[in-house]
């Protein structure tokens, strides 16, 4: 499924290829200060099937718990969150951040990380998949 998506001001913009279902809802602590909410939901794409069409984001790196270091992409001017993608050699996998999209009434979750870290005042989501560590 190709889409497009980007950050709230419109200074950067995005294309890429994806494949609905592998969009996830991950709700590791990182995630929800990150965001500022309970959760976030990415979708992944390849280095070959994502492209900056316009703009340039700013990077804050972040090294999780398991000490990989994620290059976390966001606008400088409005603060959004476009995606993630990890740091170091080998191939590039971008998390690209579900709100962000253009289409993103149809990148419906299939699956839930870190669930064992999720609020517990959250609904529990119909068919969608889980794993329950805790983060």
């Amino acid at each position: 499924m190709k889409i497009d998506g980007s950050c709230h001001c419109g200074a950067i913009s995005y294309e890429a290829e994806v494949d609905p279902g592998t969009t996830s809802i991950c709700h590791c602590t990182d995630c929800q200060q990150l965001t500022g909410t309970a959760f976030r939901v990415t979708v992944p794409a390849s280095e070959a099937q994502f492209r900056l069409i316009k703009g340039e984001p700013k990077i804050y790196v972040k090294t999780g718990s398991s000490g990989a270091k994620r290059l976390q992409a966001f606008c400088g001017d409005c603060g959004s969150h476009l995606y993630v993608v990890g740091a170091g050699d080998g191939p590039k996998v971008y998390g690209i951040r579900v709100g962000t999209a253009s289409q993103r009434q149809d990148l419906v979750p299939r699956s839930e990380k870190w669930h064992g870290s999720a609020l517990s005042w959250l609904p529990h989501f119909e068919s969608v998949e889980t794993t329950t560590e805790r983060q």
